[in-house]
């Protein structure tokens, strides 16, 4: 994999799994717009990238706002001249059992997600058409038995998804290439997860068939960029399932 000439955008990039796919992808000399709400964690990431001879910049983004978006891909566009990839990762999570999530955590999670990811490849498909490739963050929060507390999240997950499914469908003639990952890894909140509640993270590892939590940039972002990798230039449309075999794809 080179992805020399690249561009890639890729948002909640400043902290774990956003993070761990813009590391990989950098590693393969990709050109990195990372965006995400804080400046300052972007920053110390495109920092990061930059001092080890890649080349990336920082944009600070909230992806609830529109005219935010659109100033993203322009500063994206007036960087590095082009689009190929966009990893749409940012993600309010709203979660409790559905008596107790209110309304502004719910449209949070609507907005951040599928209606952020709605605009994102709309308004990057001008500079994807031809060859681009997108991956939106699916959950397999959807897929569990018992979904308790997870309603909500799991909703605008799936809604995603669907999103996702339409765009493979309808922008194949265009060549752009559209799928969604569901992972597993050790994210900021699941670190504090696994630090806090031991015995909860050690029974929950023990469903893994392959015993562990994935790593935000060996596991799931080297999973990203191979899936941006010419030979695999014919998946799209598909959801794949990042999660050491966890969960069921029904």
């Amino acid at each position: 994999m080179d992805f020399t000439g690249k561009v890639a955008i890729v948002t909640g990039a400043g902290q774990g799994v956003g993070k761990g796919i813009a590391l990989a992808l950098s590693s393969y000399n990709a050109n990195i717009a990372l965006l995400g709400r804080t400046l300052s964690k972007v920053q110390a990431v495109a920092d990061e990238i930059n001092l080890n001879g890649g080349s990336a910049i920082a944009i600070e983004c909230d992806v609830k706002d529109v005219s935010a978006i659109q100033s993203a891909i322009d500063a994206t566009v007036n960087k590095f001249s082009s689009i190929d990839f966009l990893v749409n990762n940012a993600q309010e999570v709203p979660l409790g059992n559905l008596l107790h999530v209110d309304d502004q955590a719910f449209e949070n999670g609507w907005m951040s997600g599928p209606l952020a990811t709605f605009r994102f490849m709309k308004l990057c498909h001008p500079y994807l058409k031809g060859s681009g490739k997108i991956i939106n963050l699916a959950s397999s929060s959807a897929l569990r038995p018992d979904s308790e507390g997870y309603g909500a999240y799991a909703s605008v997950k799936e809604a995603t998804r669907a999103l996702s499914r339409t765009a493979a469908v309808e922008w194949g003639p265009d060549n752009i290439l559209v799928n969604c990952i569901m992972p597993l890894a050790k994210s900021t909140g699941m670190e504090w997860w696994m630090n806090e509640r031991p015995d909860e993270a050690n029974a929950f590892v023990q469903t893994i068939p392959l015993g562990r939590v994935g790593d935000c940039q060996d596991d799931i972002g080297e999973a990203v960029c191979h899936l941006f990798s010419d030979g695999m230039s014919y998946i799209t449309g598909s959801t794949i399932m990042l999660d050491g075999g966890q969960a069921f794809l029904r």
